[in-house]
This record gives C-alpha cells, sequence and structure tokens, in this order.
C-alpha cells in the first residue's frame, strides 16, 4: 500500500520555555519538549524534530506536512524589537496610526498613557496621489516624489518600508506602482496595505500593515535560518 505525502504530519510551538513537537505518523503520535533557546529558536524545533522522527524510526524527508506555531513576532512587538521601520502614506495622513480612532480603551481615565505607534512621525513620509472610495483615481501618484523619499529611507538605514495609502483597498494600483518605484533603490522588504489588509478603515489597515513590516525582517531571517 502507497502512503500519501500527508500521512505523516509535524506540528511545532515555540514557547517561552519549552518549543514542544508532536508527530503523528499514520495516526501513531511522538512527542517531545526541548528547551527553547532564545538566541537561536530554530535550533529547539530541529533538535525536538530529530528526537521524534528517532523514535518514530523514519526520516525527516518522509514528513509531508509541518505545521509551525510561533510568539516571535508576537513578543517583538510587544517588546519593540522590530526593525526601524518607514511608513509610505498619502499626503494629509500621516499621523492617522497616532491619532487612532474615536474609541475610547478607558472612558474616564484622563491620564491613560496609551503606547506610542510602532512608527514614530519622523519616520512616516507622505505623498501626492488619491483614490477614491469607488476606486477611481481622483489625483495621480507623484512617482518623483516616491524616488526622493526612497533615498530618504536609504539615508536613513531604514531595515523595512509600509505602504498604506487611502482606499487602497478598492484599487491597489497606487500602491503597487511606488513599492514597485521603492524597490529600484531599496533592497530591503516593503509591505503594502492592500494585500496585507484590504479592508476599510484606514487607522487598522495602516497599524496592520505597519506591524507587518515592522517584524518581517525578523521572521524572514528566522524562517531562512530554520530552512
Amino acid at each position: 500500500m502507497t502512503s500519501r505525502a500527508d500521512d505523516i504530519r509535524l506540528g511545532a510551538d515555540i514557547g517561552g520555555t519549552f518549543t514542544d513537537i508532536a508527530l503523528d505518523v499514520r495516526g501513531e503520535m511522538f512527542s517531545t519538549k526541548v528547551l527553547t533557546n532564545y538566541a537561536a529558536p530554530e535550533q529547539a524545533i530541529l533538535d525536538g524534530i530529530d528526537a521524534v522522527i528517532r523514535d518514530a524510526g523514519i526520516s525527516a524527508a518522509e514528513i509531508g506536512i509541518i505545521i509551525h506555531g510561533t510568539t516571535l513576532a508576537t513578543n517583538a512587538l510587544i517588546e519593540r524589537r522590530g526593525a526601524k521601520t518607514a511608513l509610505v502614506t498619502t499626503e494629509g495622513f500621516r499621523d492617522v496610526i497616532e491619532m487612532r480612532t474615536e474609541n475610547r480603551f478607558e472612558q474616564y481615565d484622563l491620564n491613560l498613557q496609551l503606547p506610542p505607534p510602532l512608527i514614530p512621525r519622523e519616520h512616516r513620509f507622505t505623498v501626492k496621489g488619491r483614490v477614491g472610495a469607488e476606486g477611481q483615481e481622483l489625483q495621480p501618484l507623484d512617482e518623483a516624489a516616491l524616488g526622493v523619499i526612497a533615498d530618504r529611507i536609504a539615508a536613513g538605514n531604514f531595515g523595512s518600508v509600509a505602504i498604506g495609502f487611502i482606499h487602497a483597498y478598492a484599487n491597489p494600483d497606487h500602491e503597487r506602482r511606488a513599492r514597485e518605484i521603492l524597490s529600484r533603490k531599496l533592497a530591503i522588504p516593503i509591505s503594502i496595505s492592500a494585500e496585507v489588509s484590504p479592508q476599510m478603515r484606514e487607522f487598522e489597515r495602516f497599524n496592520t500593515v505597519s506591524a507587518n513590516a515592522y517584524v518581517r525582517p525578523l521572521m524572514a531571517d528566522y524562517l531562512a535560518r530554520l530552512q
């Protein structure tokens, strides 16, 4: 009988103290716990995989599906250990991620201190160009200004870029074009809101793409080491 590739599945979860590995070999379970290595979290996964495949008597090449969970990105957001990130947004909307919405976390707390945005104001850049709520272009994208912004980002030693334009969920062309222009001068990750969070409400969308860009270099480096 020939087995399917997905008959053997492995799950890996990096926790604060232990990394858990579970291997399902056609219904038979094998598991182990390995101390999490903060300096090299991928090493705990590799050590755990070695242990469970040895117990199961199989090779790593026989694993058909690997499901991996980790709090690395979440921890980086909480501890503010992400990349130096630039936000490129529509002119007039530079402070959206700082102004937030009208929702109040503590209605009667007059001294409430909210956490600062992931991207400080001096790292936010604006460009002319406007798309309407129905997706129609109201103002052409200022491509020359984007070239100048790219030079400023390059000179600022940024590690990642987030792009968030008004109504990009209805028409992502301006964001995609901006990414294309910036990519000519920048060899760093560029995230656009229309792909990360294509939804109405600019605060939520801009904040999400900013968070994605903030942790993207960290996660890319981690996954490269894991591979």
